[in-house]
């Protein structure tokens, strides 16, 4: 598998990342199979993992290093932080406490001494960033973390962070995690520029917009079982007519994969993998026949007629449903925030 710069680190890694939400209660809770998962998508020559504590409340970092015994040397190993972690009310967020104490616990979870890729999940409006960006550093430095970086941020607050980090001489972030997907494209708007302006990596989450464009997805066919539409039911809801616009679209995205000869899972992940300033796509496999199916779209590359016509089906820098931005900034939650 042809390998890609993360950012300007110099660490190679590969351009479908596995993501590891799916090994565990959210998913398959068979922790043999889930190894299997993770060792087929290793020998696919995938070199690059990202997890998070609060998948399946730390028990997808304790199954990926069931898979990773004898081989972590061989793998960027990413996790992430800031979801909150049981009823305390300080057991989550982006303080200085609950890093310093987590990421203890995700080192332990991972049976490992180093964590390659330290994420700040979402942002945080109670914490100041130089706080948040003063522990990760100091986790650097005492070579627990080898990089940082944020997830589902807005372009400003990336500026803010590379503006602080300059400015404190702290620890920068060399990537960012958004969502992005044929459904979901306002990243392309101001957040993959500024990636690209501040020579950043970008490791996209969910190119399969959550399963719509798996294949289950259709109009006029029952709905698919799904763990998350229990836990976001607001991308799954075929009563809300921002949803029944996504079964349409993702209609029209399918014939168009016919037409290229392609499947519509192939088309989705490589359009992703075309836009310049992404340097991985993260995969989210539950099964082994999950992991083939996306395992496929690596080696597709699209015209650009294809990628015209994608266009005309759903613009540039749209998304459909804003739910699944993945974040709902603040000043936009509370109608109080934005009104005199």
């Amino acid at each position: 598998m042809e390998l890609r710069t993360l950012g300007r680190t110099g660490v190679a890694v590969s351009p479908l990342c596995l993501g590891a939400m799916m090994f565990g209660e959210w998913g398959n809770r068979d922790h043999d199979d889930s190894v299997r998962i993770i060792h087929a998508a290793l020998d696919a020559g995938i070199n690059f993992i990202d997890t998070a504590d609060v998948y399946s409340a730390g028990e997808s970092e304790e199954i990926v290093a069931k898979a990773l015994k004898g081989k972590r040397d061989e793998v960027i190993l990413a996790s992430k932080v800031h979801f909150q972690m049981g009823d305390a009310p300080n057991h989550g967020g982006n303080s200085r406490r609950w890093i310093i104490r987590e990421v203890e616990a995700s080192l332990k979870r991972l049976n490992t001494d180093w964590i390659d890729l330290y994420q700040i999940h979402r942002p945080d409006s109670t914490t100041d960033i130089a706080e948040t960006l003063g522990a990760l550093t100091d986790l650097v430095r005492q070579g627990k973390v080898r990089y940082l970086g944020c997830s589902t941020f807005p372009a400003r607050e990336i500026v803010e962070s590379q503006w602080v980090s300059e400015r404190r001489n702290l620890e920068r972030f060399v990537c960012e995690q958004p969502p992005y997907s044929l459904l979901v494209r306002q990243i392309e708007t101001e957040v993959l520029p500024v990636v690209g302006d501040y020579g950043m990596g970008a490791i996209t989450w969910s190119p399969l917009a959550g399963g719509w464009l798996a294949g289950g997805y259709r109009l006029g066919q029952p709905q698919p079982p799904s763990t998350r539409s229990g836990r976001i039911p607001g991308r799954f809801d075929m009563a809300l007519a921002v949803n029944q616009r996504k079964l349409e679209v993702v209609e029209q995205f399918t014939l168009l994969a016919e037409e290229a000869g392609l499947t519509l899972i192939q088309l989705a992940i490589a359009f992703v993998l075309e836009h310049p300033n992404v340097t991985s796509a993260i995969i989210g496999p539950r099964t082994m026949e999950q992991l083939e199916s996306q395992l496929a779209a690596h080696d597709v590359r699209l015209s650009a007629d294809i990628l015209d016509r994608i266009d005309e089906i759903v613009a540039p820098g749209v998304t459909l449903n804003p739910i699944d931005s993945g974040f709902i900034p603040p000043s936009l939650a509370a109608a109080a925030r934005r009104r005199g």
